[in-house]
């Protein structure tokens, strides 16, 4: 089965910066899975994997514009710690994860204190060129319920 609009695919990835070594593997967690065609994986990937079937390996390089995006410097940005889904102490250079109304944003700690955070909005890989090795796992058709929801459901249904 070939990787299209409305399929769910499931792959592994290895992520490294040209020149250096691999810093994330999926395999030392899970597989990435996603709806295929709703824009829920990097535009890059996404087309790099189009067409693809299971089993297939691809390695791409992805300039900032189809990954992460580019950097934007504006101001450090001050959230309540309420906000903060990461759990632990907050360190300065900490990537963390914020609860927005747009659903959790990666964001990275630039000083902590009491009741607040100061932040860098940017995803902590913004600005930088990246290098992929895929490996298609799986694909199958997706769910009416997950093609109108436009993204993919947990094993047994809606679980949001």
């Amino acid at each position: 089965m070939s990787i299209e609009k409305n399929k769910v695919v499931t792959f592994n990835y290895r992520l490294k910066e040209p020149g250096l070594d691999f810093f994330e593997d999926s395999r030392d967690t899970e597989p990435a899975v996603y709806l295929h065609g709703y824009n829920g994986m990097m535009p890059g990937l996404e087309k790099a994997l189009t067409g693809k079937e299971e089993g297939e390996t691809v390695s791409i390089t992805l300039p900032p514009e189809e990954a992460y995006g580019l950097r934007h410097e504006s101001e450090p940005q001050r959230v309540p710690i309420k906000y903060v889904i990461t759990k632990g102490k907050l360190k300065p250079g900490m990537a963390i994860q914020l609860n927005t109304k747009d659903g959790p944003r990666d964001a990275t700690v630039i000083k902590v204190g009491r009741f607040n955070v100061d932040i860098d909005s940017n995803h902590p890989l913004a600005g930088k060129t990246l290098e992929f090795e895929l490996e298609v796992m799986n694909v199958r058709d997706a769910s009416e319920e997950e093609i109108s929801h436009k993204h993919v459901h947990g094993e047994g249904g809606h679980q949001h």
